[in-house]
């Protein structure tokens, strides 16, 4: 298995809208994303000056049905 990206939550959050994710509304620090079609929502703590630890990234890519590999080629495509 690759090692998950340690990163800033902003770029996480880009990762996801790749994937076809939309910003649904943020509440607090907490950036809420819906899918067309899904039941699941995917809640990303968005704080200044951290990055998500690998444990609770894991688990969003698994609540978003992601691959962690398609994931990572998604947090690493320009588009």
């Amino acid at each position: 298995m690759s090692k998950l990206p340690r990163a800033s939550d902003e770029k996480h959050v880009a990762a996801f809208k790749r994937a076809g994710w939309k910003l649904n509304h943020i509440e607090g620090s907490h950036y809420i994303l819906i899918k067309e079609g899904s039941d699941v929502h995917v809640s990303i703590p968005v704080h200044k000056n951290k990055t998500l630890g690998p444990g609770l990234l894991k688990k969003l890519i698994v609540k978003a049905d992601l691959t962690i590999e398609g994931y990572i080629k998604l947090f690493y495509s320009k588009k």
